[in-house]
C-alpha cells in the first residue's frame, strides 16, 4: 500500500494543477445529484487523530471500541508509521458503515477527507524542490457534482466544511509523520510503532497510560496540563505529540524529574563499579 500511495502522491505533484485558496471551482453535493452516496463506498479513507476523537465522541464510545469496530490497520513492511483506515461493510457495495439513504449519519463529525472532497491537499516534504502545500481537484467519473452550477472559492469551501477546526491538530500530526527522522532513513522499533499508534489513534488508552502508570512520577508536567488532559481529548493529543517527539525522535521536549535522573545515574554508576 505504501508504494501505491507514494506513486499517487508523486503523480499529484507532477501532473495535477496546483490551486490557491482564491481559485474557484464548480461543485455541489446533495440528494438530488445522481451519484449521491456513491462516493461513500469502496474507498480508502485514512483517519487522522482528530477524526477518531470526533467520531468516537459522536458515537459515545471509547477510542478502543471505535478502532475495533470501525477501522482497519493495514501493514506494509515499507510503512514508516501505523495508519488507520475507516472500515467498509462486508456487503457487495462495500459502503461506509455510517452512510444512509439520506446521507452521512455522522455528518457533523465526518472525517477530514470527507469534508475536503472533492478537494485534495498535497504536502510536499519541506526542504525539497517540490514547493509549498497546494490544493487540487479530484475529478472522478463517478462524481456528477462537478456538473452542478454552484461556484465557490477554495477558501469558501474550506469555511463551509469546517476545516479550520482540523487544521491545528493536522499540523501537529504532520510534524510527526513528516519528521526529518523518517526522511533520513530512521525506522521505528515495534515498541515505538505501538506508542505512535497509542498516542495518535487510541487516545483513551493513552490517557490511562499517562494517568495510571508511573509516567507523571518520572516526568515534569505542568499541573494545569495534567488537569486538562484528564478530560480533554484534544489537549491530550497535543501533549501526546510533545511526548512522541521525545520518545520517538529524541527531541528535548520532555524533562525527566531531577530525583528520577539522579537515581538512574546512581544506579548506572553502581553497575559500572567493579566489586570485590
Amino acid at each position: 500500500m505504501k508504494e501505491e500511495m507514494d506513486n499517487l502522491k508523486q503523480n499529484i505533484l507532477d501532473t495535477y494543477p496546483r490551486l490557491a485558496k482564491t481559485d474557484k471551482f464548480l461543485f455541489a453535493c446533495h440528494p438530488g445529484v445522481p451519484c449521491f452516496n456513491d462516493c461513500c463506498a469502496d474507498v480508502n479513507i485514512f483517519l487522522t487523530p482528530y477524526d477518531i476523537i470526533r467520531l468516537k465522541n459522536h458515537l459515545g464510545i471509547s477510542s478502543g471500541e471505535f478502532l475495533a469496530k470501525y477501522t482497519v490497520s493495514p501493514f506494509d513492511k515499507k510503512q514508516k508509521f501505523p495508519v488507520v483506515l475507516l472500515k467498509m461493510n462486508d456487503e457487495a457495495k462495500k459502503a461506509c458503515f455510517f452512510v444512509t439513504d439520506r446521507g452521512c449519519s455522522v455528518y457533523p463529525d465526518r472525517p477530514w477527507s470527507c469534508r475536503m472532497y472533492p478537494l485534495g491537499l498535497a504536502s510536499p516534504k519541506e526542504g525539497t524542490d517540490e514547493g509549498a502545500d497546494f490544493y487540487f481537484l479530484m475529478k472522478e467519473d463517478v462524481c456528477k457534482g462537478f456538473n452542478e452550477k454552484t461556484e465557490q472559492s477554495i477558501t469558501q469551501w474550506l469555511g463551509d466544511q469546517g476545516i479550520a477546526a482540523y487544521d491545528e491538530l493536522g499540523r501537529l500530526y504532520k510534524e510527526i509523520t513528516l519528521h526529518d527522522y523518517f526522511g533520513k532513513g530512521g525506522e521505528l522499533s515495534p515498541e515505538k510503532m505501538e506508542m505512535f499508534h497509542l498516542v495518535c489513534y487510541n487516545i483513551d488508552k493513552f490517557r490511562s497510560f499517562i494517568l495510571g502508570s508511573s509516567f507523571l512520577r518520572k516526568f515534569e508536567v505542568d499541573p494545569a496540563v495534567i488537569e486538562k488532559i484528564k478530560t480533554d481529548d484534544v489537549e491530550l493529543f497535543k501533549f501526546g505529540c510533545t511526548w512522541l517527539k521525545f520518545s520517538l525522535f529524541g527531541e528535548k521536549t520532555m524533562k525527566i524529574k531531577d530525583d528520577v535522573r539522579a537515581a538512574r545515574e546512581t544506579e548506572m554508576k553502581n553497575r559500572s563499579t567493579p566489586r570485590g
